[in-house]
């Protein structure tokens, strides 16, 4: 192995970062589904031959990307690696040795330079139907939730395995669209392979072994000195969310010790009947994800940057549920897993981490059909679809910025926009705009909301699969700032429906839905006044909320709206 300069390594990690983010934009770029195509929904990763994980795409979301960087070492154990060979693609979707749930597929493939094995690239992405009871809260066992894919060969040495291409096209509702992301998958790892390729003959190398541990060393090295630089101590987290059938208690302790924080669970709830269960790898990354965000953000993402944070749950919690537990929407819990992270951290680390968000994405899934109660010439010409549709509440303020609008946090994964939905199947979205007065009142206010009015073209009725949280139990404000505004789900007529669950909407109505916004952080007392004119002026408050929660008079409030009217500047 040739030992090469400290900047010459240097240069190959930034290099390997582009890598794996040219992988990942070859993934958005061929992708069939709206979900990884428009929101983002997927990971991309360069690993080394032992299966550590060394580069990460940027693009992607932390839950899939963290519980990957698992994964790879469940693909050695089951394929083994005597059994590897050149032009080989590797499948799964197995909640506990992927990334949580069966919607996810996760393809791993080996990468040869010269003959010699000298590594791994993987990819997962969220597909838009994996038959079963569809992307729900519904099923009770994960037996119901769709085809399960044990690690297995998709590609034999160049030669597809077309017995399982037939077998997912049999048991799904979008055969077209889930094979092509299989394709797709495969195409984004042959992508990172010919570009690792370029690079390794660029610097002479004949494997990974050196820069891997460049990379590896340096990582540990630097995220240690950041938790070493941290007063030891430990202090306890809650969050009460609204759960399926009943609300779910998180409860965390964190302990930061000398090379290492502890992220435990105990005394968390426990497993649900239905399927908002978490698998421990989910868990682990989303817990990770938020220490590392607070702790060590600027250290790149990989094997060793993660392993000082150690992640333990109790077995058949909620958070650490055991095959054959119901995990299609674990997302919901585990998206709400940082914000409880911070609600204990705080206490060890104030004036760093912000107030609660809508924290879970507020994600739907819509089922389409000829409608029942459709005249004969209605339904002429309609169809039958499945439609995913991602959206988002807003996020919390920080201590010393407002809350982003609209914007997904912890998850990462982008808002769809209403173009992208529309031209997948016959569903129009008839509103979708800012939601005032929804981000909680502070120092730094909360992110907004947003409203959004689904429906279907005529002559058809549909499912909706709701997956929301925060209907109940909204974003809690920190260190005096005000909670979010909670989420609400009803038909156009006013018929009131759950956050969670598979719920008919009939011929003719639509779903009108407010999605929760980001709490506020500080006193609003703190607010600087020309802020809270600024939000006034721009829509993001109302004239109620400025009069009631920031003091301001009507005479202050009728100078603002009048320079609005005129177009002069506030």
């Amino acid at each position: 192995m040739k030992k090469h300069s400290n900047v010459a390594y240097q240069v190959m990690w930034n290099r390997l970062i582009s890598v794996v983010e040219e992988q990942a934009l070859a993934l958005v770029r061929t992708a069939f589904s709206t979900s990884v195509r428009e929101a983002g929904d997927l990971s991309a990763g360069l690993y080394n031959a032992d299966g550590d994980m060394l580069a990460q795409a940027v693009t992607g979301t932390p839950g899939h990307v963290n519980a990957m960087a698992a994964a790879v070492k469940h693909f050695m154990r089951r394929i083994g690696v005597e059994n590897m060979l050149e032009g080989d693609v590797y499948i799964t979707n197995d909640p506990w040795e992927g990334t949580g749930h069966l919607h996810d597929l996760t393809v791993v493939s080996p990468s040869f330079f010269n003959g010699e094995f000298v590594g791994f690239f993987a990819c997962t992405a969220h597909v838009v139907d994996i038959g079963g009871r569809g992307f729900g809260v519904d099923a009770n066992s994960v037996y119901e939730e769709g085809l399960y894919i044990p690690i297995m060969k998709f590609i034999d040495a160049g030669v597809v395995n077309e017995t399982l291409v037939n077998i997912v096209r049999g048991n799904v509702r979008e055969p077209d669209q889930v094979v092509g992301d299989i394709y797709s998958l495969s195409t984004c790892n042959e992508v990172g392979h010919r570009r690792l390729v370029a690079m390794m003959e660029e610097f002479s190398l004949s494997d990974l072994g050196g820069i891997s541990d460049f990379i590896l060393e340096n990582s540990r090295k630097a995220t240690l000195e950041r938790i070493n630089a941290l007063a030891r101590g430990e202090a306890t987290g809650h969050m009460r969310i609204d759960g399926y059938d009943e609300p779910v208690d998180l409860h965390v302790k964190i302990s930061i010790e000398q090379d290492r924080i502890v992220c435990d669970w105990d005394g968390t709830s426990g497993i649900s009947r239905k399927g908002i269960n978490v698998p421990h790898i989910y868990t682990k990354a989303y817990a990770c994800y938020a220490l590392k965000c607070a702790i060590a953000p600027d250290i790149p993402n990989n094997a060793a940057s993660l392993a000082p944070f150690e992640v333990s749950a109790p077995e058949n919690s909620i958070l650490n549920a055991l095959h054959p537990a119901p995990v299609a929407i674990r997302h919901v819990i585990g998206h709400m897993l940082p914000d409880t992270v911070y609600d204990a951290l705080d206490k060890l680390l104030p004036d760093l981490v912000p107030a609660e968000g809508a924290g879970s994405l507020c994600n739907f899934q819509i089922s389409v059909r000829p409608g029942v109660d459709a005249t004969e010439e209605e339904r002429e010409g309609a169809i039958r679809a499945e439609v995913l549709v991602f959206n988002s509440g807003g996020s919390g303020a920080r201590p010393g910025l407002d809350g982003m609008n609209a914007t997904a946090f912890p998850s990462g994964v982008m808002t769809m926009p209403v173009e992208a939905t529309e031209q997948v199947g016959p569903v129009i979205i008839w509103r979708k705009e800012l939601r005032p007065d929804s981000g909680g009142a502070g120092r730094t206010r909360g992110g907004l909301g947003q409203y959004l009015d689904v429906g279907v073209t005529t002559g058809h009725e549909f499912d909706i699969s709701a997956m929301f949280d925060r209907v109940d139990h909204p974003a809690r404000g920190r260190r005096g700032g005000h909670n979010g505004g909670p989420t609400t789900i009803e038909q156009d007529d006013a018929t009131a429906m759950k956050g969670k669950g598979r719920q008919f909407v009939p011929h003719g109505r639509f779903v009108r839905m407010a999605l929760p916004g980001g709490a506020g952080y500080g006193s609003p007392a703190d607010r600087d006044p020309a802020l809270v004119r600024q939000d006034l002026a721009g829509g993001y408050i109302s004239a109620d909320e400025a009069r009631q929660h920031y003091a301001m008079t009507d005479a202050e409030i009728n100078a603002v709206l009048e320079k609005v009217r005129r177009g002069e500047p506030v």
